[in-house]
């Protein structure tokens, strides 16, 4: 099975636009959102922005909550099905309510998207450190596999 190296399921991490959250309630329902997000080491940034919601306190935050382990998933799907791929984070998850916590995150969001030059997230930070990187390529390139 060719799968990918830390480093490599880490780099097309950065490489990407948007990944999907998901997360679980204490009971373990399961919760999956689009979201856009920053690399900041081994720590993946998200925040709650001016985009439409469905409400303030969004199910996400209650979901880390009450149980902070999550997942991020990117993935490119193609018809050239040799071009498969997805690259997961698996961590630990944390809200940053406080401003002086949520600036740096809140400044990698800027830099990364320019969609947020004028209107800042005001909302909370989701922080996620990462503790596994994992990936899979329908073909990994040389250096990629583990």
């Amino acid at each position: 099975m060719p799968t990918l190296s830390r480093a490599a399921a880490r780099a097309r991490f950065d490489a990407a636009r948007h990944a999907y959250l998901a997360t679980a309630d204490a009971g373990g329902l399961p919760h999956l959102v689009p979201v856009t997000f920053a690399l900041l080491g081994d720590a993946l940034v998200t925040a709650v922005d001016h985009k439409p919601k469905s409400g303030a306190r969004l199910r996400r935050l209650r979901n880390i909550t009450a149980n902070p382990l999550v997942s991020l998933l990117v993935d490119e799907y193609t018809e050239d099905w040799a071009r498969l791929w997805w690259a997961r984070a698996d961590g630990v998850a944390s809200v940053l309510t406080e401003p002086a916590d949520r600036a740096g995150p809140v400044r990698a969001l800027v830099e990364r998207y320019p969609q947020y030059a004028g209107q800042p997230p005001a909302g909370p930070v989701i922080r996620v450190d990462v503790r596994r990187w994992s990936g899979w390529a329908y073909t990994a390139r040389e250096g990629e596999r583990r």
